[in-house]
């Protein structure tokens, strides 16, 4: 009785899809470092022409030691989408930062998102800080680590990302 009950369990778990497990992600050649993407091969095929224009927005800030979670999300985007073939000139992607997650985009030697936000920047991500919450927290244009950009306020930014076509990953 246990030997067929083995092999039914045996038999029924072998009709069990496989699922990628942590050591099936990989960085992608535009972000090495960072944004560690699966390969899903029962996904719908992507037009090769298809263009994104994505917008993030973030406000959560990093851990400390470890990097901001929506600019890691930023890079898979980039990994996934170009691992499959879509050119990176038909990609364009902005990341609005507000609230706390300002200290990410601050030069100190122990951001830990330094190094992808310059990552992201030599991509052609846009990196942008909300200009209220910088006003609120008295940080400058100095202060930030070279490329980010300041808006007048993260919704500015928004409305001007949106009248430009992007749309905002909802994540």
């Amino acid at each position: 009785m246990i030997r067929l009950l083995a092999c039914a369990f045996a038999a029924s778990s072998l009709s069990l899809p496989a699922l990628a497990g942590p050591e099936d992600f990989k960085p992608g050649p535009p972000i090495p470092t960072y944004g560690k993407v699966a390969a899903v091969p029962d996904a719908e095929r992507l037009n090769k022409d298809a263009v994104f224009k994505i917008a993030f927005d973030t406000a959560a800030a990093a851990e400390p030691g470890k990097v901001n979670r929506t600019l890691e999300s930023a890079a898979r985007f980039l990994n996934m989408h170009e691992a499959v073939g879509i050119p990176a000139s038909n990609i364009q992607l902005a990341v609005v930062v507000h609230g706390g997650a300002y200290a990410d985009l601050l030069k100190r030697e122990d951001n830990a998102s330094a190094p992808l936000i310059a990552a992201l920047l030599k991509n052609r991500v846009r990196i942008i800080l909300c200009g209220q919450t910088a006003a609120y927290r008295d940080v400058t244009k100095a202060d930030l680590l070279p490329g980010v950009e300041m808006s007048l306020s993260a919704m500015t930014a928004h409305a001007q990302l949106q009248q430009d076509g992007y749309t905002l990953n909802p994540f």
